[in-house]
Parts: C-alpha cells; sequence; structure tokens
C-alpha cells in the first residue's frame, strides 16, 4: 500500500507498513520542528521524496477553492494532496483541512494519532457587518470593512 505522509503523521513516530512517500517540503517542516535523529535516519532509508507534477497541484488547489479549505492549507500541504493524487495513494495526516480536501478529492486518507473527519464540509465566508457571502477568505469585507468568518454551508 502506498502512503504519502504529512508532517503531522511524521512527527507522530508511529510505524507505517507499506511504501511511504513525501514532498520534501514535508521534510524541511519536520526538521525545522525538531526531528528526533532516529526517526529521521528511519525516515530517510524508509521513505522516497518525490514531488508532485503541475497538473495535480492544479487539481488540488481547485477542490480546496470549492470547499473553501484554501486559506487552511499551506503550500507543502497542497503537494502532500497533490503527490497522493498522483500516486493514487492514501494520505496519511492529522489535519482536518486536508483530510477534507482529500474526500473532496476521493482520495483514501487516515489518521496518525486524532480521529479523523467523519464527513467532507464545505465552508462559505460570511461578513459579520453587512451579511455578505464571498467566494473565498477575506481578511476583511471589500464592502464595509467587518471581519469575514468562515461558517459550515448547509446541504
Amino acid at each position: 500500500m502506498k502512503l504519502v505522509l504529512d508532517t503531522s503523521a511524521i512527527l507522530s513516530g508511529m510505524d507505517f507498513a507499506g511504501e511511504v512517500y513525501v514532498p520534501s517540503g514535508v521534510l524541511q517542516e519536520a526538521r525545522k520542528s525538531g526531528l528526533d535523529p532516529r526517526l529521521e535516519a528511519v525516515l530517510e532509508t524508509k521513505s522516497r521524496v518525490f514531488e508532485p507534477r503541475n497538473r495535480d497541484l492544479r487539481a488540488v488547489s481547485q477542490a480546496s477553492l470549492e470547499t473553501g479549505d484554501d486559506a487552511s492549507l499551506s503550500q507543502t500541504d497542497q503537494e502532500v494532496l497533490a503527490l497522493a493524487l498522483q500516486l493514487e495513494a492514501a494520505v496519511v495526516t492529522d489535519d482536518y483541512a486536508i483530510q477534507n480536501v482529500a474526500a473532496r478529492l476521493g482520495l483514501r486518507y487516515q489518521p496518525a494519532l486524532l480521529p479523523g473527519i467523519r464527513r467532507r464540509v464545505d465552508w462559505s465566508f460570511r461578513c459579520r457587518g453587512c451579511g455578505r457571502y464571498w467566494p473565498q477568505t477575506l481578511e476583511a469585507c471589500p464592502v464595509c470593512g467587518a471581519e469575514v468568518r468562515r461558517y459550515r454551508r448547509r446541504a
């Protein structure tokens, strides 16, 4: 079984059976977080570092816009999803935004330590001042300047 790990999966210290893949950004994030040298040695020998294709990155970007998770995903998160899409692999992550976009893309996902999401969620963005809805996250409403908040979209 092919598994694509994100940083939270690596830092969990769990041993994953199967073929393990990571984009280089995940290794950089894990090292910045103070990766245990023994864990890094295991990771270096057991995992394969791959970079995702541009077309898969575009598909992830589109899916994250559709779910409303675009502002919640870092570039590395997007690379994890794109690599999983490219390899047709399961994503191992505790990040709910990654799990949500993975579900939108039809990818399998499994949590490392935390419980996973129960169902996919789409988000909308609404101004707290004037009540207008926006298609993506904004720091402030361009109409009235009030805070724009994220809300679960009604099914």
